[in-house]
């Protein structure tokens, strides 16, 4: 019986890859309707009743599927939840095609959809995982969590009666986020109090904004963390950001795309313009033939930014990101600095589907202006390991022993050059200028660090009562004397650490990475007292790769002034 059942299953994967395979024009409705009639009414909220159309219920593969659950719910050893088993059936369906083809429940459509608008709703506040439990990191300005009072380091104990044990922050999230005007409990544990206490918070809208920080790095340099996506308002942010720099004094820029994941296409081709002369070639969106409408971006821009343009970029810098990044780069208009980028050159078409679902599929690929591909091979390489080998694929001697594994297309890896005779291979991801790395995240020792503030900035630690801190000062300017770590607090860190063992700290490992620990326990106080804007720039500034970006303003400055050169060309 389980042979058969598999048997069923795979008959049901194949048919439904085969309509995804041959979509032509009519891929949405091809597709949703197949998906439609599979899902019935466990997933689109139309109760036991509802359930394929006629005509598709007499779809073999739909009867397969059908006779296929019934087998489990009959047989299956605990009662099988539908809904699970179908959303896990599409997801491997989809992943078969590619690692970006991707199907969404309704919270997760959602979620989706308010990012890219550049808003949400929910009470204000960062969370994130500490040594196994959710805790409040940051607590946003006028927003419903401040005026709740909650505070960095509160831990989130339990979301309206839930424990929130073994919870990742995804998990979490999902939890404290909501719709507009609904009320959410959160139990808290706050160090300095013996019992745990619940607060009950009012979701309102939050922004979610592209920019993170913008401020003068240097005299003359401005500093501009384009690091959360490219959503609709992302272009109206990046010209405030340099507007307000200008002001400052600005006269080069250092652009940060990393960890920014990608977003809007529209928002991309809208923020290259700013720096690019109108009908310059931006990104090209390739389908297949009789597919996705194949288009070329230009340009629309007859007074560009004309400043020196730094770029600083990682291995999960992705996708629109990687967008801007390609297209400054082939036009000789950004120095670029960092790591290798992820490598998503592929195009998502965003189908709405019943009950406030959706399905991204992938419909096309898009090409920098030199005509390469970034697009990172993902054939006969698994889904966990496409999404993660990147962490230690930071050469470009790893990433082509990736690429010729996987079978990536010769074409793709072609050389290309600039104007100014740089080379670049396509079939990657985008390879900067100047190679910086930067070291492992220790996530232990960066825990332990936070512990010990959370207790410190609560007054938990005899002797530094000066340490405590009652509320943040928001829209503080950074000095760079705050905080300065005496040996005192050193040793009581240390102490800390012998005192709580669970921490699983040495002081050999402290030894060991002792310049890291001293910077995030700096972070950590500054967050408290300032908020994470403010800590970043700190932890920016204190950068390896943005120490480099400064340095490569010069470099910047001729490419720009070969630019400018071309443009009056034309």
């Amino acid at each position: 019986m389980i042979m058969n059942l598999i048997e069923r299953y795979l008959r049901l994967s194949d048919r439904i890859k085969e309509v995804v395979r041959g979509h032509r024009q009519r891929a949405g409705a091809v597709v949703i309707l197949l998906i439609s009639s599979v899902l019935g009414g466990a997933f689109w909220g139309g109760g036991e009743t509802a359930g394929p159309s006629r005509d598709m219920a007499n779809e073999p593969a739909v009867r397969d599927y059908t006779k296929a659950v019934q087998v489990i719910e009959d047989h299956y050893v605990v009662t099988p939840d539908k809904e699970r088993l179908t959303r896990g059936a599409l997801l491997g369906m989809l992943h078969v095609l590619d690692p970006h083809s991707n199907f969404y429940d309704r919270g997760d459509f959602s979620r989706m959809q308010d990012e890219q608008s550049s808003k949400f709703y929910g009470i204000g506040v960062t969370i994130n995982q500490r040594n196994g439990k959710i805790y409040v990191i940051g607590v946003s300005k006028d927003r419903p969590a401040e005026k709740a009072g909650l505070k960095y380091g509160d831990a989130i104990m339990a979301v309206n009666g839930e424990s929130a044990k073994d919870w990742t922050q995804s998990d979490a999230l999902k939890h404290v986020r909501g719709e507009r005007g609904t009320e959410v409990e959160l139990t808290i544990e706050r160090a300095g109090l013996p019992d745990y206490f619940t607060v009950k918070i009012t979701r309102d809208e939050v922004p979610y904004p592209s920019i993170r920080n913008v401020f003068m790095i240097r005299p003359e340099t401005g500093y501009i963390g384009l690091t959360g996506g490219f959503n609709q308002e992302t272009t109206e942010e990046l010209s405030e950001a340099i507007a307000k720099l200008k002001q400052e004094g600005m006269t080069s820029l250092i652009l940060d795309l990393r960890r920014n994941t990608g977003g809007l296409l529209k928002q991309a081709v809208q923020v290259a313009e700013i720096f690019l002369l109108r009908d310059t070639e931006i990104v090209s969106v390739r389908g297949r033939d009789g597919g996705h409408k194949s288009q070329v971006y230009t340009s629309d821009n007859a007074h560009p930014e004309e400043m020196p343009l730094v770029i600083m970029i990682n291995n999960e810098t992705a996708s629109a990101s990687e967008i801007v990044a390609g297209a400054m780069q082939d036009r000789d208009r950004a120095w670029i600095v960092g790591q290798e980028s992820f490598g998503k050159g592929l195009v998502q078409t965003v189908f709405r589907l019943r009950g406030g679902t959706g399905l991204t599929l992938t419909t096309a690929k898009y090409y920098t202006p030199s005509g390469r591909s970034i697009q990172r091979a993902y054939k006969d390489v698994s889904f966990y390991n496409y999404f993660n080998s990147t962490r230690n694929q930071n050469d470009s001697q790893n990433r082509g022993a990736a690429r010729k594994k996987s079978g990536a297309n010769h074409s793709d890896r072609d050389a290309v050059y600039t104007l100014s005779g740089r080379q670049m291979l396509g079939g990657g991801g985008i390879k900067p200028d100047t190679t910086v790395k930067t070291p492992e995240e220790n996530v232990r020792l960066r825990d332990a660090c936070f512990e010990f503030v959370r207790n410190l900035v609560a007054g938990q630690l005899i002797g530094f009562g000066e340490y405590r801190i009652r509320k943040p000062e928001y829209g503080y300017r950074l000095k760079g004397n705050e905080f300065p770590l005496t040996d005192q607090l050193m040793a009581a860190f240390r102490e800390f650490l012998r005192d709580h063992r669970e921490l699983q700290i040495e002081d050999a490992q402290v030894n060991t990475r002792i310049d890291y620990v001293r910077t995030r326990i700096r972070a950590e106080l500054i967050t408290a007292a300032y908020g994470m804007d403010v800590a970043e720039q700190f932890l920016v500034e204190m950068d390896g790769q943005t120490m480099q970006a400064i340095a490569d303003i010069p470099k910047a400055k001729k490419l720009n002034d070969i630019a400018r050169l071309r443009n009056k060309e034309k």
